[in-house]
């Protein structure tokens, strides 16, 4: 079996876990092994990772969602579409970039929060005090992140309205692109099913103000390898999918392309290194 290194409450885990089982995969989920495992193999303490059957390592979720694709392509998570397939990519960059705000404040902001994620930590890791100083230099991220008494209110403001956009395209469409899973789906995940799902704070704010999201993440969970079902026909977008995308539009992509220009400002040479 595929051997696939994960943790319920990791981000990027939650990412990877519904393609595995949407395609079917014949794997078995690992409590992460640092030490023996993850180090040696990657050079990084970050996780997921997958071992294929071969022994081969794949660690980054873009990229080992791109190898399962390749190795597995039936079921399809990438539309090959044009407009469908920029959607998925486009979604995946907000999950994966932009998500973390409202995920790592909700997760570490909140007393309640905070002492659950301490003993989750310490369950996976078995080494509560280990767990206890990664929980502090997290909480001691935020400011780094951008997460401060001035954006608070904008972060839980935004997760307010973007709960509410997707619970209208749930009540009418299984999924964000149709009746059938994709990478658009998969990377909402990291932040609404490992952190603000699962956390204590927002898992209340979700399960109360967003049950159709709660039950498009039980969907994801659990889905049906025999019933993949399609994709809106035409390469189409469905219109309750629009407010969603116009959120993303308006708050995300401009912080995504400040944080471009930043990195391009501060390493001018990174081309000329990487060729």
């Amino acid at each position: 079996p595929y051997r696939f290194y994960a943790a319920e409450i990791s981000y990027f885990s939650a990412k990877v876990r519904p393609a595995l089982r949407y395609k079917g995969v014949h794997y078995l989920e690992l409590a992460p092994d640092y030490r023996n495992v993850i180090l040696p193999r990657t050079g990084l303490a970050f996780i997921p990772i997958v071992v294929t059957p071969e022994d081969e390592t794949w660690q980054d979720t873009s990229e080992i969602l791109d190898a399962l694709e390749r190795r597995i392509p039936a079921p399809p998570l990438y539309p090959t579409t044009p407009v469908q397939r920029l959607a998925a990519y486009l979604i995946e960059l907000y999950a994966d970039e932009f998500m973390i705000l409202p995920a790592m404040h909700y997760r570490w902001s909140f007393p309640e929060s905070v002492a659950k994620a301490r003993a989750d930590f310490a369950a996976v890791s078995a080494e509560p005090a280990a767990a206890g100083r990664f929980a502090e230099r997290m909480r001691g991220s935020l400011p780094f992140l951008g997460v401060t008494p001035t954006t608070v209110p904008v972060i839980q403001a935004h997760l307010a309205d973007l709960l509410a956009r997707l619970s209208a395209h749930f009540a009418i469409h299984p999924y964000l692109l149709g009746d059938r899973m994709s990478l658009a789906d998969c990377a909402l995940m990291g932040p609404l099913y490992a952190h603000l799902y699962l956390d204590a704070v927002p898992g209340r704010l979700l399960r109360e103000t967003a049950p159709e999201v709660g039950r498009w993440i039980e969907r994801m969970n659990h889905p049906d390898p025999e019933a993949p079902g399609s994709w809106l026909p035409d390469d189409a977008l469905a219109q309750t999918l629009q407010p969603v995308l116009a959120l993303i539009g308006q708050d995300a992509v401009p912080l995504i392309l400040d944080g471009v220009r930043a990195f391009e400002a501060t390493a001018p040479d990174w081309r000329d290194d990487l060729a």
